[in-house]
């Protein structure tokens, strides 16, 4: 994994899969495992062919990870396609790969329950749980049925209750958790039966459709200057705004904020995705006004990060990003009319 050294030391989930797309269900999983879990990370392996699918409709391996990037948007969660470089192709072999590597980190193993009547057609499904700590997630129409499967059944005395869940990544082997938690019905399988199905001549050529993207340079800077107006007047500290085009593919922008209580962060937040509506910007997501210690305001191009002080500087993400930083001017106050 780029970047990551050999000594580390931290709790990390290992999702796998084909990502034939990436979808909200992954990072639904993966979200969930960071908070019951207690996991530091969480890494998205793609793998270059699963061994128990057929490569019909499978899309090229570079466009799968660049999608499962965008998914992801996330600073504790990384996509990458290990396998290509480990030489493996069963998930038995990448984990023992990766344990090789990593030899002080404590990992688990992350799927949705929908996996778990698969497992015994694994290819050493039964090594695997003695060489890693598992965690199955509730899926839609997959929860405690899956259960009466056979590998679960096999291992029904190493299971760990749900309360115990953030003991997993540091148990004894053979050990793994049933996590039920909000369902989340994404599905890579319907998303592909969803698109166009495209179709191939024999003896012919398919045209290249590679179309010029228009320049919207314009238009994404008009919306940093919406959002840098609404930070400002709602007194938002610290802002600092990174750019990220041509360096990553979720986002154009990043903008980090502080507000000094929970209180005002979701203010802040909930104030900038209003504004963000009324001038016709797409708000994906506004994500932990529950707790408030860090708000997280998806509009597309530009990704809003509002954090309280303290857990502003627990994430760095500013550091985490490794990207020269440059501290956002306080925009013009709009001229108002004065009122007849």
């Amino acid at each position: 994994m780029p970047g990551v050294p050999g000594d580390m030391r931290r709790r990390v989930g290992l999702l796998g899969g084909s990502f034939n797309p990436a979808h909200a269900g992954h990072r639904h999983v993966s979200l969930e495992a960071l908070r019951r879990l207690g996991l530091d990370e969480v890494w998205w392996l793609v793998s270059p062919q699963n061994p128990l699918k057929s490569d019909d409709g499978m899309e090229p391996l570079v466009t799968r990870v660049a999608r499962a990037r965008q998914v992801a948007h996330h600073p504790r969660i990384r996509v990458e396609a290990p396998e290509v470089l480990l030489g493996t192709r069963y998930t038995l072999d990448t984990v023992r790969a990766l344990k090789r590597l990593y030899p002080q980190a404590h990992f688990v193993w992350l799927m949705g329950a929908d996996i778990l009547p698969q497992l015994v057609r694994w290819r050493g499904w039964r090594e695997l749980f003695e060489e890693i700590a598992i965690a199955a997630f509730a899926r839609p129409g997959w929860s405690y049925a899956a259960l009466q499967s056979a590998a679960p059944r096999a291992f029904a005395r190493y299971r760990l209750d749900a309360d115990r869940a953030r003991r997993l990544a540091t148990a004894e082997t053979p050990a793994w958790c049933f996590v039920p938690s909000r369902l989340d019905d994404h599905s890579a399988t319907a998303i592909r039966a969803a698109r166009p199905k495209r179709t191939r001549a024999k003896g012919k050529t398919i045209p290249d459709q590679t179309h010029t993207l228009p320049d919207r340079s314009k238009e994404i800077g008009e919306q940093l200057a919406l959002v840098r107006r609404s930070l400002d007047d709602d007194k938002a500290e610290n802002v600092v705004v990174i750019d990220l085009a041509g360096k990553s593919a979720f986002a154009d922008h990043m903008v980090i904020a502080s507000g000094r209580s929970n209180r005002q962060v979701v203010a802040i937040a909930d104030h900038l995705a209003e504004r963000l509506k009324q001038a016709r910007y797409p708000v994906i997501s506004v994500e932990g006004k529950e707790v408030g210690d860090w708000v997280l305001v998806d509009s597309g191009d530009i990704v809003v990060h509002i954090f309280r002080p303290e857990p502003r500087a627990f994430y760095a993400l500013e550091k985490m990003w490794a990207i020269e930083n440059e501290a956002a001017p306080k925009p013009a106050k709009a001229t108002r009319r004065k009122r007849a």
